[in-house]
């Protein structure tokens, strides 16, 4: 999957790369995403943004006429990303689940958040449902006809 990763700081380089283990071609950029950044998502199918980034109702459109059908955050809440805007056009979104990074220490996230984030993409790249990472308002089933219904309270497949 091509992808684009904004807001990167240096210390989630390194833990990024180990997840990724070249599975996807991933651009690492230390930009926020805003509409003034939006262009480097060009040609991509997936942005992988953090709190910082600007992914309003205007930013979502754009991404969405770019081809872009994936957002993934880098965090536990997804409440930075205009989830109305990305339903209408069909981008789906996803977080990481505060489980997991349950009881690890501070030194530990930078790796746990990449790991969930690269999870998060080769589940994406299968058509396979996200579990508790999944962000969207529709049930899995509509989705992706492989899964098991009832997406709002989790009650589907979670691959690891």
């Amino acid at each position: 999957m091509k992808v684009v990763a904004y807001s990167i700081k240096t210390f989630e380089k390194e833990p990024l790369a180990i997840a990724n283990h070249k599975k996807h071609e991933i651009t690492l950029i230390s930009n926020v995403l805003s509409a003034d950044t939006v262009s480097y998502a060009t040609g991509k199918e997936a942005v992988i943004v953090f709190e910082d980034d600007d992914v309003s109702a205007d930013v979502i459109h754009k991404l969405a006429d770019m081809g872009v059908k994936y957002i993934a955050t880098r965090s536990i809440s997804s409440d930075h990303i205009d989830r109305e805007a990305a339903t209408v056009r069909s981008i789906r979104i996803a977080s990481v689940p505060l489980l997991a990074l349950s009881g690890l220490s501070e030194s530990e996230l930078p790796m746990a958040l990449a790991e969930e984030t690269i999870l998060n993409l080769d589940k994406w790249q299968q058509n396979r449902c996200l579990g508790l990472a999944c962000v969207c308002s529709r049930s899995c089933d509509q989705v992706n006809h492989s899964t098991v219904n009832n997406h709002n309270t989790h009650e589907h497949e979670h691959v690891d």
